[in-house]
């Protein structure tokens, strides 16, 4: 993938697909214009409790304001995501209420790093070190503009994520400001 800058006139994260929990395939571009919060899930780890919860409480808070979480599952580390999809899909929603879109199982670093964590990793890279995932539950928020404003680890911050997601909501015009 080419380096982007902002101002490009397309966004590659508005160009991409990804195959939903159920096998379709989905265009990013239906989230143009929305504030998301994208990350990498996994059923068996010490922050799953956490992140399930909290992200379906914002999700749950923000979605009428034009946001999405995005969540990918991933067996990278740990081997804490053994299942397949359907396995995931049930996991999620029985035990956590799950609402938000959910994805087949990708990988968010290394080789095999799926196309939009390849995005969210160089950009968000603040031009010098990469902010790959570096367990699960990392969390990438991404303003109305389609580029990334923060990378977050895997524990649930939820004053820190509401704040900076009524700020990125609030933002005037399509461009968010990045925050660093």
């Amino acid at each position: 993938m080419q380096a982007v800058k902002k101002g490009d006139s397309e966004v590659p994260l508005y160009l991409m697909t990804a195959e939903d929990i159920d096998g379709k395939e989905q265009s990013m571009k239906q989230y143009a214009g929305k504030v998301l919060l994208i990350t990498n899930v996994a059923s068996q780890c010490g922050f799953t409790d956490s992140n399930y919860k909290g992200l379906q409480k914002l999700y749950e808070k923000f979605l009428s304001s034009g946001f999405e979480v995005l969540a990918f599952p991933c067996n990278q580390f740990g081997n804490q995501e053994p299942g397949d999809s359907q396995t995931i899909k049930e996991f999620a929603q029985k035990k956590y209420g799950v609402t938000f879109p959910l994805f087949k199982k990708v990988e968010v670093n290394g080789p095999h790093t799926d196309p939009i964590f390849r995005y969210l990793n160089i950009l968000n890279s603040a031009e010098t070190e990469p902010n790959a995932a570096d367990w699960n539950f990392n969390k990438y928020l991404v303003g109305r503009d389609g580029y990334p404003i923060k990378h977050y680890k895997s524990a649930f911050n939820e004053a820190e994520l509401e704040a900076d997601i009524q700020k990125a909501l609030s933002a005037p015009g399509s461009k968010v400001a990045a925050t660093r």
